[in-house]
């Protein structure tokens, strides 16, 4: 069947009735990490929530006043995930999420129409397109799309869009002779119902089930963002359409006002202005590991030519790398002396270095290591690694000088 949201795209709320509600999780990111999220599925006589498909994701909204966090498509019905039980056979009012839904109208015509003409103009053949959160991408047939082929792509677009031309939804028959002569990649295995059309009137005709405009000129602009190389010799050609190009030029426009503010340069003096500074900033960095390398020598020397010196030296600077720890623990005769090093923030992350005879070194390099929260490995005498924070790092050090006055004792 034809879900009412396929039936008509632009209807905000409608009436149904609940077929079923049963027990189920949702699977779903949080702070990158998968987790179960329990509630229900809930199957209705209708919809206006799209299922996701065709390669746009599902509809958000409301089932009364329940969110609906997710809708799929099981052969003919379509599955709505809700935290809260809904009673099968009551009526209920769904919502839509209609600034998802019309974002995801504009992408998706867009692509329809980007796909039609760059066949038409060029021969380069749609063989899958993502609707992302930020932007969209169609994946072309073809190597490489020239800069002036996307420029005459993109005014051909406009110009269309400009043209105020229909798009027409048409349902028809699986065994109607007008189906054959549509663009189609195939149905799915699990189709049911009639075949929907999508028409753009004179441009393109194309089997889909997402929802779409009613007139190119709703999809205002289409903007051709540029071209990633794409997988097995075939180009992603990036796309933004409608209100995202607003909002991306909003975004550019508010980043634009920034750099005047920061570089005291207009907007076309900016590139140079950059330029200019990470060229001063590579200088400063480049004099600034000399100094770090002057300085860890210095620091050794000191060290060495204390007569009163233990066999356990501990440094920590804040600013610093694995260079400069190392250097200082070559300058330090190592053999004889313990050397615990840190770089980075005293309450935050960092790196360490641990130096001195081979056997110790290998022993207290675990323990250092459980210490700092870290991860780290040695060899010949050396273990380091990254700190997950240097606050214990003062506890490591007593550790550590305990063990050389107790492996002192032992030899006198």
């Amino acid at each position: 069947m034809a879900f009412q949201c396929q039936r008509d795209c632009y209807m905000k709320e409608f009436v149904t009735n609940v077929v079923s509600c049963c027990p189920a999780e949702l699977k779903h990111e949080v702070n990158g990490k998968k987790e179960a999220l329990k509630g229900f599925n809930v199957k209705l006589q209708d919809t206006i929530l799209f299922p996701e498909g065709g390669g746009q994701p599902d509809d958000h909204g409301f089932i009364g006043d329940i969110p609906v966090l997710r809708v799929t498509r099981q052969g003919p019905d379509a599955i709505h995930f809700v935290s809260s039980c809904v009673e099968p056979g009551q009526e209920v009012q769904l919502r839509v999420d209609w600034d998802r839904r019309f974002d995801h109208m504009q992408q998706h015509s867009g692509q329809h129409l980007v796909t039609a003409l760059a066949d038409a103009m060029f021969g380069y053949k749609t063989t899958s397109w993502d609707l992302g959160r930020q932007r969209c991408s169609i994946e072309l047939d073809t190597p490489c799309v020239k800069p002036a082929q996307l420029q005459t792509l993109e005014d051909a677009v406009n110009e269309k869009i400009r043209a105020h031309i229909p798009v027409h939804v048409q349902l028809l028959s699986i065994d109607d002779p007008a189906v054959e002569k549509v663009r189609s990649r195939g149905l799915p295995d699990d189709h049911a119902g009639p075949v929907r059309i999508i028409d753009i009137e004179g441009v393109d005709a194309n089997m889909c089930c997402g929802t779409h405009v009613s007139n190119l000129s709703q999809l205002q602009v289409i903007k051709l963002m540029g071209t990633e190389k794409g997988k097995k010799n075939k180009t992603n050609l990036i796309f933004l359409a409608g209100n995202r190009v607003l909002k991306y030029a909003e975004k550019s426009y508010n980043t634009e006002r920034a750099l005047v503010t920061l570089l005291k340069t207009g907007p076309d003096e900016h590139v140079e202005a950059v330029d200019k500074v990470q060229k001063s900033v590579k200088l400063l960095q480049k004099t600034n590991l000399s100094l770090l390398r002057d300085m860890a020598v210095l620091i050794a020397q000191e060290f060495k030519n204390n007569a009163n010196r233990s066999n356990f030296f501990s440094f920590h600077k804040k600013e610093g790398d694995n260079e400069f720890m190392n250097i200082i623990a070559n300058e330090i005769n190592t053999e004889e002396t313990l050397v615990f090093l840190t770089v980075g923030e005293e309450k935050g992350p960092g790196l360490f270095l641990l130096a001195g005879p081979s056997g110790p070194v290998a022993d207290l390099g675990p323990r250092v290591l459980e210490m700092l929260q870290g991860k780290g490995a040695g060899k010949n005498g050396r273990f380091q690694g990254k700190a997950q924070t240097l606050t214990g790092r003062g506890e490591v050090e007593t550790f550590l000088q305990q063990h050389c006055k107790h492996h002192s004792s032992e030899e006198e």
